[in-house]
C-alpha cells in the first residue's frame, strides 16, 4: 500500500512538473505573423489537402496553454498533424488581429482560445461562436479528439468517426 501512495505522489509530481513547465512557453507567435503564417498554411493546405485550423489566443492564457498540450498529446498529435496545418494567432491582450478574427467569425469576447477550421481551399468550415473551449483545462483531452475526428477532412474509404483513418 505503502508503495502504491509512493508511485501515485510520483506521478502526480511528473504531472505538475510537465503542466509548469508548458505554461512559461510561448505558444503563439509575436502577433504581427498572423497574416503570414495564414498565408503559408493556406498554401500548404491546398498542396496537401489537409484543412487549416486556426487557434486564437495568447501566451498568457492557461486555457490556450491545456489546449496546446491536449494537441500534442499521444492521441491527438497524430490525428492533428495528419488532417490539419495549425496555425497558432496570437490576439495579443485582446487587441491584435481582430481583423482575423473577424473576418473568420469569431467573437473574441467570449474567451479564448477560440478555433476555426478552413478547408485546403480556405473556406470556413466552422467557427466557434459560443467560447467551447475557453475553459478547457476543465475539459478532457478527449473533447479535443472529438473536434478533430469531427472537422478532419474525409478520405475515400474512410468512416466520417474513423480515429486513425
Amino acid at each position: 500500500m505503502k508503495t502504491l501512495k509512493v508511485l501515485a505522489f510520483a506521478t502526480l509530481l511528473t504531472f505538475a512538473a510537465g503542466t509548469a513547465r508548458s505554461a512559461g512557453r510561448d505558444i503563439y507567435p509575436d502577433p504581427s505573423q498572423a497574416k503570414a503564417d495564414l498565408a503559408a498554411a493556406l498554401k500548404l493546405a491546398a498542396q496537401t489537402h489537409k484543412r487549416v485550423l486556426l487557434d486564437f489566443g495568447g501566451n498568457w492564457c492557461g486555457d490556450c496553454q491545456v489546449l496546446d498540450l491536449y494537441f500534442h498529446d499521444a492521441r491527438n498529435k497524430p490525428l492533428l498533424e495528419a488532417n490539419f496545418i495549425l496555425v497558432d494567432v496570437n490576439i495579443g491582450h485582446m487587441d491584435a488581429n481582430q481583423d482575423i478574427a473577424e473576418k473568420y467569425e469569431i467573437p473574441l469576447k467570449r474567451g479564448v482560445p477560440a478555433l476555426a477550421v478552413l478547408s485546403d481551399k480556405g473556406t470556413l468550415l466552422y467557427s466557434q461562436k459560443g467560447g467551447e473551449f475557453e475553459d478547457m483545462r476543465h475539459l478532457e483531452s478527449a473533447a479535443l479528439t472529438s473536434f478533430l475526428v469531427q472537422w478532419k477532412p474525409a478520405k475515400e474509404g474512410c468512416s466520417a468517426v474513423a480515429v486513425n483513418c
